[in-house]
């Protein structure tokens, strides 16, 4: 088994993702409609560097089987767990986690398989 199916195979929980906001041309910023993506949401803080290059603890370390946006948001739950006004803002979704880091690690002599990791 690749390591890339031993992914798929473990991240059986469902996560709603936001990626990263724009501006909106007011002075706001406003997010894409969010999306389901399979996960391993594991609850244990890790020490990671942050995209300005420092340390720092995350909330939690969780495997992804696609690329998410540092900025963006994920909610360890269903998109039908959620409200219309929730889906438009996930900082009105209690337990919604800004995304701190992600890193895309390729596997050995492959350009095409990744690990992906998110740390919020």
């Amino acid at each position: 088994m690749s390591i890339e199916s031993f992914i798929r195979t473990v991240c059986v929980q469902t996560a709603v993702y936001w990626s990263a906001p724009v501006a909106d041309g007011y002075g706001g910023y406003t997010f894409a409609s969010p999306t389901e993506i399979s996960c391993r949401w594991d609850g244990k803080k890790e020490i990671f560097i942050d995209a300005q290059g420092r340390e720092a603890v995350s909330k939690a370390k969780i495997l992804v089987t696609e690329d998410v946006d540092e900025e963006g948001y994920l909610y360890l739950g269903e998109l039908d767990d959620l409200s219309t006004a929730q889906k438009a803002n996930p900082k009105l979704v209690e337990g919604a986690c800004l995304i701190r880091a992600f890193e895309k690690t390729p596997m050995i002599k492959s350009t095409t398989v990744f690990v992906r990791t998110v740390y919020v």
